[in-house]
Formats: C-alpha cells, sequence, structure tokens
C-alpha cells in the first residue's frame, strides 16, 4: 500500500471510530440522563419485577425504579427482612421521594389464625404481628399495611363471624391508630374457603371497625373475578378505600394483558382526586429484560389517559 493512500486510510478510520465513540458516549449520556416519565399515580412496583434491567440487588431495584418515574414501591414480605436492610430501604425511599407502600402483617398465611373464629390464639398471633409490625413501618416510613382475615369458621353463624372478626379488628386498630397507621383489608379470590372475598363485605366489616386505622385494599385484579363492575362498586365503597392494587384479568399480568379497560379505570381513579399508592402487585406478561420494559410501557400507555 502507498504511504499517501495508507494515510488516507488511516485517518478516516481514525474519524469513523473517533465519531463512533462520541456517538455511542451521547447515547450513553441520554440514557443517563433522561429525565423520569412523570406518571399522573403513585404506581408501586415491587422487588423482582426489574431485576433484569437493575440487578438483583434490593436497593439497586429500588433506584431503578425511581429512574423510571416510579413515585412509589411496595414489598409484601418487608416483616421478614432484618433489621438493617429495612432501615437502608426506608433510607433509600426517603432519599429517592418515593413512597412506602403495603406490607403485610405477619398473622400466618392467608387462610391461617382465622379472625373468623373468635379463637383466642389466632387473636393473640394477629395483635404480635400488629405490634410488631409497628416497629417496622418506622424504619421504613410505611403507612398501610395489608391484613387478610383468614378462611370462613364453617361452624359458625356468618352473623357470629362477622362480629368476631370486627372484634378482633378493632382490636388491631387501638394497636395502630395511635401512630397514624392503617391495616388495609383485601378481599382476594383466590379460594372459596376465605372469610373476605368481596368489596361490599369489606365496607361492611370497615364501618363495624369504625376507626381510621381499618380502611379498603381494593385489588382490582381480585375484585374483577370476584364481583366486577369495577368503578361502579369502588364508587360505592370509596369512603373506605384506602389503598388500590393492580393486576390484569386473566393472568394477573401487567395492565394491557387482559380484559380490563385500565386507562379509563385509572382516569376515574384520578377524577376522584386519589393520592395514594396502586400497588402493581402481578406478574410479568413476558421474560427477560424486554418483559420488564415492556411492563414499562404497558404503564405508560394506560397512564397517558390526561
Amino acid at each position: 500500500m502507498k504511504r499517501r493512500n495508507f494515510i488516507q486510510k488511516t485517518a478516516l478510520t481514525g474519524s469513523a471510530l473517533t465519531m463512533g465513540s462520541s456517538l455511542a458516549y451521547a447515547s450513553n449520556s441520554l440514557v443517563e440522563n433522561a429525565a423520569p416519565h412523570k406518571f399522573n399515580l403513585k404506581y408501586a412496583p415491587h422487588l423482582g419485577m426489574f431485576k433484569e434491567l437493575a440487578g438483583e440487588d434490593i436497593i439497586d431495584q429500588i433506584n431503578f425504579m425511581a429512574d423510571q418515574g416510579f413515585t412509589a414501591f411496595e414489598d409484601n414480605g418487608m416483616m421478614g427482612r432484618d433489621v438493617a436492610m429495612q432501615t437502608k430501604m426506608g433510607e433509600t425511599l426517603a432519599k429517592r421521594g418515593m413512597t412506602m407502600g403495603v406490607f403485610v402483617v405477619d398473622k400466618g398465611g392467608n387462610m391461617a389464625n382465622t379472625l373468623a373464629a373468635g379463637k383466642q390464639e389466632h387473636l393473640d398471633i394477629f395483635l404480635d404481628g400488629c405490634k410488631r409490625a409497628v416497629e417496622v413501618a418506622k424504619r421504613v416510613n410505611a403507612k398501610w399495611m395489608t391484613v387478610v382475615p383468614g378462611g370462613y369458621e364453617r361452624r359458625l353463624p356468618i352473623g357470629v363471624q362477622d362480629g368476631n372478626v370486627i372484634e378482633a379488628l378493632k382490636r388491631g386498630a387501638e394497636i395502630l391508630e395511635p401512630h397514624g397507621l392503617v391495616m388495609v383489608l383485601e378481599p382476594l379470590s383466590d379460594s372459596p374457603d376465605l372469610y373476605l372475598q368481596n368489596s361490599d363485605q369489606t365496607y361492611m366489616i370497615c364501618k363495624g371497625v369504625d376507626s381510621p386505622s381499618c380502611k379498603i385494599l381494593y385489588d382490582i385484579y381480585h375484585l374483577q373475578k370476584t364481583e366486577g363492575h369495577l368503578i361502579h362498586n369502588m364508587d360505592l365503597t370509596w369512603d373506605e378505600i384506602a389503598y388500590i392494587q393492580i393486576g390484569d384479568n386473566p393472568g394477573r399480568k401487567e395492565p394491557t394483558t387482559g380484559e380490563i379497560n385500565y386507562k379509563n379505570v385509572f382516569k376515574w381513579i384520578h377524577e376522584k382526586g386519589f393520592d395514594g399508592v396502586l400497588g402493581m402487585e402481578h406478574g410479568n406478561s413476558k421474560s427477560g429484560k424486554a418483559g420488564e420494559q415492556a411492563v414499562i410501557d404497558a404503564y405508560k400507555e394506560v397512564d397517558s389517559f390526561m
């Protein structure tokens, strides 16, 4: 190769490399400096939802959620984490300006230690869980915690079961109320043996307890399955709803994957002036990074109701 041609080729190659490097740097900078998306509502992802994009580290996952524009977070298993991790998570949420959503009061599984039975040992387990939940809530700056009363006590009339549940929840409210904490009762569709399954029933229980520390967790996925008429039933029970959870049906995956018109439902919730948390308690319809990005994109789509 002639020296002149070699110099020209080298110069062109160097320019191309420099240009490529500059473009790559600019591209990375744009990604890193991109402003978080501004959602209209406080959607709350959970750990594991973005682990392919964010990595396995809990704090990295929370920071990733904030970087995407999510302003809340929920963690059902918070009470099972060690104190150091709870504290670190609380500090990270505060630093990122994120609202802590629900964690589950540790009273055993959804069917266990049923409050409907009126048994002292079940009540004691529940009240102990409420006491320990107060300390956890302080570490992570939480306000709401999920309570599932347990299964039916088939040997008792339903009115007696209702009375037992109300009295137990009154005792729990006595523990939580001085701290400004709220247990949110979640009606579920998982089993016909569960005591709490419908929004009107939960509304009645909350009215019976008559405390600002006992409200409804309206899980749209579960209540689409058990009763439907989502907007109508939310409107009927609205004054007792303190927390909302999300999942499309069938499949319990992100919005846009099932039958629920989430854009319309979210528009209605926004117009009601709801400023609480909407927990993303569902799985991802697709695996891997592409599936995680699909969840983010789905929320941008259904939140575009303005």
